[in-house]
Formats: C-alpha cells, structure tokens, sequence
C-alpha cells in the first residue's frame, strides 16, 4: 500500500505541471454588446470589444469597455497599495462573456453567461493577507440583475457579484497595471512564475473637469487563481 501512494503522488507530481497552463491569444472584436446586458447598461458600452481566444482557437470569452469611465484624475502610476485611486469603488468598468466555463481569482466557477464588470477593493480585514500586493479587483456581476451604469455601494456590489460564483464570496479577477510596453491592443500576459493569464485592455478615461479620454492600460487576470 505505501508504493502505491508512492506510485500515485508521482504521478501527481509529473501531471501537475500540466494543469492550468492553457494558454490563449486577444484580438479585437467588431459587434455590439449582447441583448443580454440591459439598455441603460448597454447603451454605455463600446460597439467593439475583446475577444479572448482558447490556444486551439476555441472562444473563451468576449469583452466590452465602457465608452467613458468616469476617473477623478488622470492616470499617474502606482504608488500604493491601491493602483487605480482616481476610479470609484462600484464604478461599471465594461461587461463580459464566458463562452465556457471560467474561473475568477480565487479558483471559483463562473458558468457561462453574461456579466457587468465593475470596479472593486480587496477589503482590509485580515481574511486576504498575501493574495496579491494590491488591492485593486475587476467584480464580476449577473448582467440582467445590474440594469443601471451608476456606481454601486460596496455592500450591493459584492452581494450581487458573489452571486456570479454561486457563492457567499464575491467573483473576482485581479486588476493590474499593464506592463510599459503594452500600448492597449489586444493581447495577453502570461506571468510563468504564478501561472496566471491576463487580457490588456484600455479603459477610456473622462476625467472630472477634462476633456476628452484619457487611456489607463490595465491587465485583467482572466485564467489563475492567488497562491
């Protein structure tokens, strides 16, 4: 019995590499936001998004910007905790939809469907030391029970979110900036070392007081889950 557990813990430990290594491509997407989302949420949203494509070519999942997201100051790079202070926690970020089955950051299933995409912070309450050095989340939401673009209070937004995973937890991905070299186009960052995927995106940012968009490249971690 003991080299049998022996034989299978091997076994395990060569297949394990294996696992969680998908790997996937971005490119951009022409077609309207699906019917799914509500009007006053869709009117809201760019008429072109992110398609997000399996290695072998299968759909994954598809992203929408919103047009305008309102920021409270131009982008000015990271230097705390929190890396996008100029946007408001609850504010609509975009929308997305899982072709398949996908996973957010904590390892939980999110069935195929249609979700809002809102802004969030990672509580400071002791439950989430070491899952990541930022604080800075993308929330994902049951499109057809988020009618409304304005910003949500903490409380709804993660009540509502948890029920995109089906869970008492809301259903995250980790938010980063993108690395410097990444300009907005379509593409994905593949991070070896915590084996984890993210799709860049651009957010066009309206400014309070401004004129015009303000680009803020980020990263949202689409496949891999915190350590």
């Amino acid at each position: 019995m003991p080299s049998m557990r022996l034989a299978i813990t091997a076994v395990l430990m060569l297949a394990w590499p294996a696992f969680g290594q998908e790997t996937y491509k971005a490119e951009t997407m022409k077609g309207a936001p699906p019917e799914g989302i509500p009007a006053a949420v869709r009117k809201e949203l760019a008429e072109e998004g992110v398609r997000i494509l399996t290695g072998e070519g299968k759909p994954f999942a598809e992203v929408w910007i919103r047009k305008a997201v309102p920021a409270s100051a131009k982008p000015s790079g990271v230097k705390g905790t929190i890396q996008f202070p100029i946007l408001a926690e609850g504010e609509l970020l975009g929308a997305v939809r899982f072709a398949s089955e996908g996973h957010d950051y904590r390892d939980q299933a999110i069935a195929p469907g249609v979700y809002t995409l809102r802004y969030g912070l990672q509580p400071v309450n002791g439950d989430h030391l070491g899952v990541s050095p930022y604080r800075d989340y993308g929330l994902l939401l049951p499109a057809a029970k988020d009618p409304e673009p304005a910003p949500l209070a903490r409380k709804k937004l993660e009540t509502q979110s948890a029920e995109a995973a089906g869970s008492s937890h809301p259903a995250v991905l980790l938010l980063m900036a993108a690395p410097a070299e990444k300009k907005g186009e379509p593409a994905i960052v593949r991070d070896e070392t915590k084996n984890t995927s993210a799709a860049v995106l651009s957010l066009p940012l309206a400014v309070n007081g401004g004129s015009g968009r303000e680009p803020l490249v980020v990263q949202l971690v689409i496949s891999g889950m915190a350590m």
